[in-house]
């Protein structure tokens, strides 16, 4: 993604001109400005990215969906207000035997549809949580290891070879049962347990730019480190890493539903893993109370990676653009 534009060499940026916000808003949702690396091939522009997104049925329902969920989430305490943990009527009320519970109850008498409302709200925390967090961890050290390299280099792919030949989900269990669970305990060791995904994407992505013609300009003009590396590099690094987060946000949800099946999960709030595993006991005589929730957690890992595989279409430098 190098640029041989001299425009960025012949004229001294404006203040401010290198503004990761700006740079950010230009990759999504506008174009580049001159001095952006540009890799080998057809470049798409943000509006172009949005075009192709919107353009690919799978991508578009994966959003649509997605959009759903979110919005499911926010509206969750005007659709079902009070505690969903509340007991409201006869338990094991089949759905549609009444109205008012539409998605029947459990063995307590809570009301099912309240749950899914109210779990996906947790869901989508503990995930974009998680995801933020990986993606923070792997971002700096992944950064840091691509550009300098030498013995940080070495040190830091040690340091993310070693969290990679632990296996994931135990990491989290560890840590979950070492501190008191609840929603940020949880969140915070899914994204211990995820960063260096991120950290590999991103060392590569700086290896490859930090010779490039706009980075050497920079140098020239004197920039120092932290500026060539956060207002330069990373955000045409940002590509690859915008499609890891939609899958790490798809594994969190994941990740938090094996926990809470497994009774680890915050006993304070209700969770998708959390109703399947209190209806697992129930399978035979009340199947609904692990399909529906289970069936959240299908679609919402669905419409992730359904909308992740549509941001790296769209986001590909190395795909020709479609007419």
């Amino acid at each position: 993604m190098a640029s041989d534009s001299p425009d960025l060499i012949s004229s001294s940026p404006e203040p401010g001109a290198s503004s990761w916000r700006r740079q950010l808003a230009g990759t999504l949702f506008g174009q580049r400005r001159a001095g952006a690396a540009r890799a080998p091939g057809p470049q798409r522009t943000g509006r172009g990215v949005w075009r192709a997104l919107l353009r690919n049925p799978s991508a578009l329902a994966g959003l649509v969906l997605f959009t759903a969920f979110i919005a499911l989430a926010l509206g969750a305490g005007h659709l079902f207000p009070g505690d969903p943990l509340d007991m409201v009527a006869a338990p094991f009320e089949w759905p549609g035997a009444d109205p008012q519970y539409w998605l029947g109850t459990d063995s307590l008498g809570r009301d099912v549809a309240a749950g899914i409302a109210h779990g996906t709200r947790v869901s989508l925390l503990i995930g974009a949580a998680a995801a933020a967090i990986g993606l923070v961890i792997g971002t700096l050290v992944g950064a840091a290891g691509g550009f300098f390299g030498g013995v940080v280099d070495n040190v830091l792919v040690r340091v993310t070879e070693l969290f990679q030949t632990i296996p994931s989900f135990l990491l989290v269990i560890v840590i979950v049962a070492i501190g008191r669970p609840g929603v940020t305990v949880i969140a915070l060791a899914i994204g211990i347990a995820s960063w260096p995904t991120v950290a590999r994407i991103v060392r590569a992505e700086f290896r490859t730019l930090r010779e490039a013609d706009f980075v050497l300009a920079a140098r020239s003009q004197g920039f120092s480190n932290a500026r060539i590396i956060f207002g330069e590099i990373l955000p045409n690094a940002l590509p690859p890493v915008i499609v890891t987060a939609s899958v790490m946000v798809a594994s969190a949800i994941l990740i938090e539903s094996s926990l809470s099946f497994l009774g680890m999960g915050d006993p304070n709030v209700v969770s998708w893993g959390g109703m399947i595993g209190a209806g697992r006991d129930s399978l035979r005589t009340a199947w609904y109370l692990t399909a529906i929730p289970g069936t959240a957690i299908v679609v919402a890992v669905l419409s992730l990676n359904l909308l992740g595989d549509g941001l790296n279409d769209a986001l590909n430098p190395r795909l020709r653009e479609r007419t």
